[in-house]
């Protein structure tokens, strides 16, 4: 269902942020958007969702944690993280209670802050009141509701309904057998055949 996630990289370090696309984009695992600006950041999370916010603490304009507090406040639920120069407990503290999901240090290792990022965001995506957005549609699997963002039209969903979207949604993309969705959503047993799954796909097609 999704081609890719997407990130929105905050920050004027030009050799840092050229790391970050580069590596991001490698295998098409992520989406780059890139701000250069504090205010173009909160521009752009006004206007879009975001899986994940990198935010450089270098940026001309504002206070990185403000603009991190700032998103916060205007909604931004996904996960953010902070990379600074600076290595010391007041700048960690700051980071956290500004809203952040974590801090990273300079020089970063490219490889840890992946890892870090994938984490915050599997989190973020479990969890029950998260919204979730692929294609034209907003997905709150709290709420079992589907919202076609073009037509502003909410399809409400069943339980199962709601399960096959979440799994099919964390499955970012791959082929998933009916076995699989069936033994993920049902539980799959013996006696099920395949006809109640391909009824609810078809729903919702």
């Amino acid at each position: 269902m999704i081609s890719g996630k997407l990130i929105l990289t905050v920050g004027d370090d030009e050799t840092l942020r050229q790391i970050l696309v580069e590596q991001l984009q490698l295998n098409g695992e992520f989406r780059i958007k890139e701000a250069l600006t504090g205010k173009e950041a909160l521009q752009y999370t006004e206007k879009q969702y975001f899986d994940g916010v990198l935010l450089d603490v270098e940026l001309n304009d504002f206070n990185a944690y403000e603009i991190c507090c700032q998103m916060r406040k205007n909604g931004v639920k996904a996960p953010i993280i902070i990379i600074s120069d600076a290595n010391n407990d007041q700048d960690t503290i700051l980071a956290l209670d500004s809203g952040a999901n974590d801090f990273v240090v300079k020089p970063i290792k490219i490889a840890i802050l992946l890892a870090r990022l994938r984490a915050h965001i599997r989190q973020h995506e479990q969890n029950e009141h998260a919204v979730l957005n692929f294609g034209t549609y907003s997905f709150r699997p709290g709420a079992k509701v589907l919202l076609d963002i073009k037509t502003n039209k909410e399809i409400r969903l069943t339980d199962k309904e709601t399960a096959i979207i979440k799994f099919l949604y964390l499955s970012s993309g791959q082929v998933v057998s009916k076995s699989v969705l069936l033994d993920e959503v049902w539980g799959y047993n013996a006696g099920m055949t395949t006809h109640t799954l391909e009824t609810h796909v078809y729903r919702l097609q």
